[in-house]
């Protein structure tokens, strides 16, 4: 889909240094070396802007005008600059507004609409803004940085803050390349990698480097920094209508995002896994574009993993050019790479195809829409069900006597992890004796407390000091009260899981390959109204995403609407006894290993010992310290 108003979109990356408390100023080399290590995210130009104390720096990727679009851009009279990563989907409608206001245009694009919009309205400017975005606005006037970043947290925007310096950028190696910038691991960060596999807002791995919360802005000035919420979501049912008016509804609502996101005037198509939710994509965009669209799909050799026949069932529907690829072990030889591009440790291992489908897609096409967040919004993850479940058998319990004696037998209980999910009774009893938040937590944790205690080592425990896990969770449950069970784990999955596991596997595997990818289903109008469809509307006998079906069956077919929820993964445990196996043993077991300082190597090989003989799938636990160890080397490395 054309653009015949001229829209001017980027995908990019951005950084910067404010020396806000001693006034030193910041120096021209550092923001080019920053802008320098963000190159692969705007491969097509770069831009700075260095005063005194302040500077700036810009990387970006051409999507449908370069010229007029220059960044950092300036307002009329010089004294506002922003530089600014993503895309804002209605800046020709605040466009009009501006002008009516007496504002005027030197370009089209939605950068300069940023810079007249923070003018005219200030921070309430982001209330306004439809799209994916991570900006900063330097006040000349007022000596004031402002940064912001999207209600969802689509793109990422860190920063690093020592009580006198701050620094931004789109990735958290442009910051280390200020050598002022020391590289001390946070204990807790650690702790939450192990437990979760990622690292939640607003933590990272480095101490005083941050995370700007999604749907948070930053100002700073000589009198310091604050950070602040914008937008939250409600999970509050407007209690109006039948299920055939909300499904109605949201066939338009999403129609609608998916219209605002094909604005391009380079090659787009879409990632095509077969599964629901990007199916849908696929079939909603076939309803716009007049030709076909490019589809990026990725297969696996091991049929319980491959979705490829499924992809190829929605590829002949909508009659899509389809680019393929099958994955194999060999895959895993991008390890590096991935560490890289992650900056810091992150365990999901669909970064893994997520990585190639993004490199598949990008020999054809500069964008992509993808279907992420269907699962979020309409209740589509297996666990949703489990836990719903959970809960009314909890309410069935009397506390003072069942809940103890589950507690106990779910620790006599052996762990079978290889049977499937719902004869692990071990973790049924286990949630059934815990309170839902406890609960929810169990089901989320990859390693739990008992299993961290044997691998980490005195120093570690001490560093962590009692540190509990379960506290980042509790402080989304929190804003949760009185909401239905369903509702509060969705809520607690956005504000976690979505934004730090899922978007960020996505931002920084597409970027790797200077790939934009666009998300229609988290337009923050649709995740709005999803969140006002009542709970039973969303998961209905055990099914999920009933109403988001029930939107678009018209659309895609039967065979997938039905089909099994089948997760983005890879044949992890295979990988680990066969193809990883000299790389794991060479690293994470050598007697130089990094993991040392933290871990017991003992209890280490015990983990690597029982998954090599079939005993137990340790897995994701093993996979987890062999992307520790290989990170380590990259950024630890003296």
């Amino acid at each position: 889909m054309g653009s015949p108003r001229g829209y001017i979109n980027f995908m990019c990356g951005i950084c910067g240094k404010f020396n806000l408390v001693t006034g030193d100023p910041v120096q021209p080399e550092l923001i080019k070396r920053m802008a320098d290590v963000l190159r692969h995210r705007g491969p097509d130009g770069e831009g700075y802007y260095v005063h005194k104390n302040i500077g700036l720096g810009h990387r970006r990727l051409k999507i449908i005008d370069l010229e007029t679009g220059q960044q950092p851009m300036f307002n009329e009279d010089g004294s506002l600059v922003v530089v600014f990563n993503g895309e804002i989907y209605n800046f020709m409608e605040l466009r009009r507004e501006l002008q009516t206001s007496g504002h005027h245009f030197r370009t089209k694009s939605d950068t300069e609409v940023l810079l007249h919009g923070y003018e005219e309205w200030g921070d309430r400017l982001l209330q306004r803004l439809r799209g994916m975005f991570a900006f900063a606005i330097w006040d000349h006037h007022k000596r004031e940085l402002f940064l912001a970043r999207d209600r969802i947290g689509i793109k990422p925007l860190y920063y690093y803050w020592d009580g006198k310096t701050l620094l931004f950028a789109s990735e958290i190696k442009a910051i280390l390349e200020d050598t002022e910038v020391r590289r001390v691991v946070e204990p807790t960060a650690l702790d939450d990698f192990l437990t979760f596999m990622y690292i939640p807002a607003p933590k990272t791995i480095f101490k005083n480097i941050y995370k700007l919360r999604a749907g948070h802005f930053l100002e700073a000035s000589a009198a310091g920094i604050q950070t602040r919420e914008y937008w939250d979501i409600d999970f509050a049912p407007n209690g109006r209508g039948d299920e055939n008016e909300y499904a109605g509804e949201l066939l338009e609502q999403l129609k609608e995002s998916v219209r605002l996101h094909l604005v391009s005037e380079v090659p787009l198509g879409a990632f095509l896994s077969g599964g629901l939710d990007s199916s849908a994509v696929v079939g909603l965009m076939s309803e716009v574009v007049d030709t076909p669209i490019n589809t990026a799909s990725i297969g696996f050799r091991e049929s319980a993993f491959d979705e490829l026949p499924y992809a190829r069932v929605v590829a002949d529907r909508f009659h899509t050019n389809r680019h393929e690829r099958i994955v194999d072990a060999r895959a895993a030889e991008i390890l590096d790479t991935l560490v890289w591009h992650f900056d810091e440790p992150f365990a999901d291992d669909s970064m893994v195809p997520t990585y190639y489908v993004s490199q598949v897609a990008r020999e054809k096409v500069t964008v992509c829409l993808s279907g992420d967040g269907g699962d979020e919004n309409f209740a589509g993850y297996r666990r949703y069900r489990f836990d719903v479940l959970e809960n009314r058998l909890r309410a069935l319990l009397p506390e003072r006597i069942s809940r103890p004696v589950l507690a106990g037998l779910a620790g006599i209980y052996p762990k079978a992890d290889w049977l499937p999910q719902f004869l692990r009774a071990k973790t049924l009893l286990t949630n059934l004796s815990s309170n839902p938040e406890q609960s929810y937590f169990n089901t989320m944790s990859w390693l739990k407390a008992a299993e961290k205690r044997r691998l980490y080592n005195e120093t570690l425990r001490g560093d962590l000091n009692g540190y509990e896990p379960i506290s980042v969770m509790q402080e989304h449950f929190a804003r949760t009260n009185g909401w239905d069970p369903l509702s509060r784990i969705q809520y607690v999955d956005i504000k976690t899981y979505l934004v730090d596991d899922i978007l960020t596997k996505v931002d920084r595997t597409s970027m790797a390959h200077a790939l934009e990818v666009r998300v229609p289903i988290l337009d923050h109008q649709v995740m709005e109204y999803a969140a006002q469809v009542p709970a039973c509307y969303k998961l209905r006998n055990g099914e999920g995403k009933y109403i988001f079906k029930k939107a678009v069956h018209e659309i895609v077919s039967p065979q997938i609407i039905h089909r099994r929820k089948q997760g983005f993964s890879v044949p992890l445990a295979d990988w680990l006894r066969k193809d990883l196996k000299n790389t794991f043993e060479q690293s994470v077991l050598s007697p130089h290993a990094r993991l040392n300082n933290w871990f017991e190597p003992k209890a280490i090989a015990n983990l690597w010992s029982r998954h090599q003989r079939g005993t137990r799938d340790h897995a994701h636990e093993l996979w987890a310290l062999l992307v520790l160890e290989h990170w380590g080397g990259r950024f630890l490395a003296s």
